[in-house]
């Protein structure tokens, strides 16, 4: 099987994407200032992307684990069962490392928000802004924020479709497995009632052999060898 056509190098190019995205995201909220509302929304939906990445990483992982069962029956070795793991676990760490910056950032942001409050509560001395400035400085800002919303938006949306696609593919490789497996019974039952047969002919065949003369014998092995072809015939091509 071809990797454009492998279930696990489908779902593998969904989840990276999901990562490149996350770690986009990522470095605009180091950028915004730890008092932003805006970081806020960002920290819940950087969580929120590392918990749905994990999770579909997990689920490559159990797919891993049913093929790792018998490779051969899938058409992969060992070294590419070992890349594969390789390649989750380095998903797994860089998701986790995402995740450990965004819970101490938000550790030391709430640090320095309390500081900001208490530097907010002090009178103004400086008069640097006028109201102008102000003015343009927060619908500048305010632009901004509802860029980054919308942006945010759309990648939720991508997420969301990702992890649809994701799921499907999953069931298809479910009902892939559960279809080979029934194969595979069916066979076994096949080759034991031919070879439960075969014994009985062959039993019959040397019950007659000792009772029938020389010519007998060999008007009987004609006869016996005729219908053991017939046989052969009606169990292997119908």
């Amino acid at each position: 099987m071809s990797k454009a056509q492998d279930p696990f190098y489908i779902v593998k190019e969904e989840i990276q994407e999901s990562i490149d995205k996350l770690q986009s995201s990522f470095h605009q909220w180091e950028r915004i200032r730890p008092e932003n509302e805006q970081r806020v929304r960002l920290t819940k939906e950087l969580f929120t992307n590392c918990e749905s990445i994990e999770w579909q990483v997990d689920e490559l992982d159990k797919a891993i684990s049913v093929a790792a069962r018998d490779p051969s029956l899938y058409g992969i070795d060992e070294v590419e069962l070992e890349n594969r793991r390789r390649w989750t676990s380095s998903a797994r760490t860089q998701v986790g490392n995402v995740k450990k910056a965004v819970v101490a950032g938000k550790e030391n942001g709430n640090s320095a928000s309390a500081m900001h409050r208490e530097l907010m509560r002090l009178p103004d001395r400086s008069n640097m802004y006028t109201v102008e400035d102000n003015d343009d400085f927060i619908s500048s800002e305010s632009d901004r924020q509802m860029l980054l919303i919308r942006q945010q938006d759309e990648e939720l949306d991508e997420l969301s479709a990702s992890v649809e696609r994701i799921g499907g593919v999953g069931l298809t490789i479910h009902e892939e497995l559960l279809a080979q497996e029934k194969i595979i019974d069916d066979l076994g039952n096949e080759m034991d009632s031919t070879t439960n047969r075969l014994d009985f002919v062959q039993k019959k065949v040397a019950m007659v052999m000792k009772k029938a003369s020389a010519t007998g014998q060999c008007m009987m092995i004609s006869f016996l060898l005729g219908l053991f072809i017939i046989l052969f015939i009606l169990v292997f091509f119908t």
